[in-house]
């Protein structure tokens, strides 16, 4: 009897290890796939960002149409973002969306010699809209750092860490802003 009471002891503890180890791999599993969410967010921001450009360059362009060289310079912005948001890494989205940050704020700067354009409804819309974006693109960032720390917690933390290699999980970069590009582009009127 002795015996039998060791092997479901056995038996027991090697059935409670075995759930630990789904229940480990599951959770680390989830919150791997909630950072590529989180990124995925992210990525849904920066393009809707960088569709509104052309419709700002075209509300810009019938005023300023000297400024070629600025429209160029955004349009090859836009496209790099968009690019960085199909297929590149945390840091590629976060240079990308730094040159366009910078681009966006010397369209905007360009309207400000322009007062019939400041006052046109289209315009207008248009920058309600780009702000909307920068609200949803802000929040969009907090939610992937948070994901990602999430994440990171529990890869670098026992007994997680021992399932790390089995659940195919490692940790996350957290997006940064380039220096100086940590918010929106800033216009005053």
């Amino acid at each position: 009897m002795n015996s039998t009471v060791a092997f479901a002891v056995g038996v027991i503890l090697l059935v409670a290890l075995a759930a630990f180890a789904v229940a480990a791999f599951n959770l680390l599993r989830r919150l791997d796939v909630r950072v590529s969410e989180a990124l995925s967010g992210i990525d849904v921001q920066l393009t809707r960002r960088a569709d509104l450009v052309p419709n700002l360059i075209n509300a810009v362009k019938g005023y300023a149409a000297h400024e070629q060289k600025i429209f160029d310079e955004v349009t090859a912005a836009r496209t790099g973002a968009t690019r960085a948001a199909a297929t590149g890494t945390v840091d590629d989205k976060s240079q990308a969306q730094a040159r366009l940050d910078r681009a966006i704020g010397t369209v905007l700067a360009v309207a400000e010699n322009y007062p019939d354009l400041k006052a046109s409804a289209n315009y207008l819309q248009l920058q309600d809209q780009l702000a909307d974006t920068e609200s949803q693109l802000a929040f969009a960032r907090q939610y992937y750092n948070d994901a990602a720390a999430s994440l990171n917690q529990r890869v670098v933390t026992i007994p997680w860490m021992f399932f790390t290699g089995l659940a195919g999980v490692g940790k996350r970069p957290f997006y940064q802003a380039p220096p100086g590009q940590q918010g929106p582009p800033q216009v005053q009127f």
